[in-house]
């Protein structure tokens, strides 16, 4: 595919290194580290050290692991399996459960115009608009109640259940918002109608000219209307009108993945997350 440049998997390291770093301090244990969110937030995650040259072994994830119980953290571990492939065997040996991602970037020749994927108009979200705040809470929303019913099939759960799960941030969590927004670090959308509100959202992580799109999320009562693709298309757009020229995402399963080929990603690898294993009573 001659959209990929040699040095893909690298670039896309040093991206996943730099993207917590704006707000999380880190941790060294062995070849993993650590990345301790500072503030209100979704919190991170530990992978491979850029600069380490073994892969972790059994012993760096115990370690990691239980630093992560003492702080209180989800035991979450994340890498991808073509930079480190000895990792996958080892952390299912220390009892974690991996998904493995297909992990897809864009081709931009193939990237479709949003008008022909939905019917449903889509907004880019503004920092400096006087509804920010409900915007970014709305987004929150949609993805919690997309999340909580993951897939593309759809469900009975509608506008009447986000609103349920409408939360309200913190004044110090909008400002690091509006402030990733205003420096091009961020990028969120909202597919919305006047009549349903909000119905599908996702946003862009942006470093340099590397761009991550995650948490598209569809509420199960809208979906099979194009709106995922739609997002995605949107925010793939706006990224590449910004001088972006890598965009990436981590697809949650193979149907998932036919989603993000109708937009114009190709797989290119796997991103795997991994988790402990529940305990079945």
């Amino acid at each position: 595919m001659d959209f990929l440049d040699r040095d893909l998997f690298g670039r896309l390291e040093r991206f996943y290194d730099a993207v917590p770093r704006d707000a999380a301090r880190t941790e060294e244990h062995g070849a993993l580290v650590l990345f301790v969110r500072e503030g209100a937030g979704w919190p991170f995650y530990a992978r491979p050290r850029l600069d380490a040259t073994e892969a972790p072994s059994l012993a760096d994830i115990t370690a990691v692991r239980e630093r992560q119980r003492e702080l209180g953290l989800p035991e979450a571990l994340e890498w991808v399996h073509e930079t480190t492939p000895d990792l996958l065997a080892v952390a299912r040996s220390a009892g974690l459960s991996v998904l493995e991602a297909p992990l897809m970037v864009l081709d931009p020749a193939a990237l479709p115009d949003p008008g022909t994927l939905t019917d449903v108009p889509l907004r880019v979200l503004d920092g400096a608009a006087p509804d920010f705040a409900a915007d970014v809470a709305a987004r929150g929303a949609v993805a919690a109640v997309g999340f909580s019913a993951a897939g593309t099939a759809p469900g009975e759960a509608g506008p009447a259940q986000r609103d349920a799960a409408m939360a309200e941030l913190d004044e110090a969590a909008l400002d690091e918002e509006r402030t990733s927004v205003a420096d091009g670090r961020r990028l969120s959308v909202l597919a919305e109608t006047p009549a349903e509100g909000a119905l599908a959202s996702g946003i862009a992580m942006r470093v340099g000219d590397v761009a991550e799109i995650a948490g598209v999320a569809t509420l199960p009562a809208a979906r099979r209307r194009g709106l995922g693709a739609a997002v995605t298309a949107t925010l793939a757009r706006e990224l590449l009108a910004a001088g972006t020229d890598l965009v990436f995402l981590s697809a949650g399963s193979e149907d998932i993945a036919r989603v993000y080929l109708r937009v114009g990603f190709r797989r290119v690898g796997t991103a795997c997350i991994a988790e402990p294993t529940p305990v079945t009573p």
